[in-house]
């Protein structure tokens, strides 16, 4: 395939279909190409609705969104998707919650799924332990976990010198739940596949989460204003 096919395939506003192998999409949104890890694809059901495809294996052609709720939010406003898919297609009011709803439910499936790889060491002493031996890829906290144990792991991992990504946006209800055990605070990702695939999920949910809380935040600065 030539260069320039490749161009033409990667800038069409609706892709081949969910085995297509192309690495980078337009966001039919802000019109720029992007990797496909920075997007989200839809596609229209049956019913003709938009539905997200956040793992990207529905079947039909898709069009992409760059993955924030901003620019979700934008390609509702401007109704880009009947453009996208060239016909009418109907938006379910809560497109954008329903989305975020997918992203969370993805992330916490590959958290799971990690777990069951026996990747995860669940416990702060574990997850301690993971951290000194620097075996570590990523670190879980809960939303609500204490101060102390989130202080005492990141030094830690300053005195192991090898920085690893934290999540800590998960409650421990949602830990509880994806890792089958009570009481989940604090737990270490081992290296393997099912951890790269968890932590670029939930990379792409902290992505559109901050999107939209920047939105709730600047409108509820602007009613503040008034």
């Amino acid at each position: 395939m030539t260069a320039e096919v490749r161009h033409s395939e990667e800038t069409s506003e609706l892709d081949r279909g969910p085995h297509s192998r192309e690495r980078e999409r337009l966001c039919v949104a802000t019109r720029t190409v992007r990797p496909v890890d920075d997007l989200i694809r839809f596609v229209v059901g049956p019913d003709g609705e938009a539905v997200p495809d956040v793992k990207g294996k529905l079947p039909g052609r898709g069009v992409w969104v760059t993955g924030t709720h901003a620019a979700l939010e934008d390609a509702i406003k401007r109704k880009i998707f009947a453009r996208g898919f060239k016909r009418e297609v109907r938006l379910p009011p809560d497109l954008a919650a329903r989305t975020e709803r997918l992203l969370q439910t993805a992330t916490l499936d590959a958290l799971a799924m990690t777990a069951k790889a026996g990747l995860v060491a669940a416990g702060y002493a574990k997850a301690a332990a993971a951290l000194e031996r620097t075996e570590a890829v990523g670190l879980i906290h809960a939303a609500d976990a204490a101060p102390d144990g989130v202080r005492k792991l990141a030094a830690i991992i300053r005195r192991a010198d090898k920085p690893v990504p934290v999540i800590d946006f998960l409650t421990s209800a949602q830990l509880d739940l994806a890792l089958g055990r009570p009481n989940v605070v604090h737990a270490a990702l081992l290296a393997g596949p099912a951890s790269d695939t968890f932590l670029s999920r939930s990379r792409r949910l902290e992505r559109y989460r901050a999107s939209g809380e920047d939105d709730r935040g600047n409108q509820a600065g602007k009613g503040a204003a008034h």
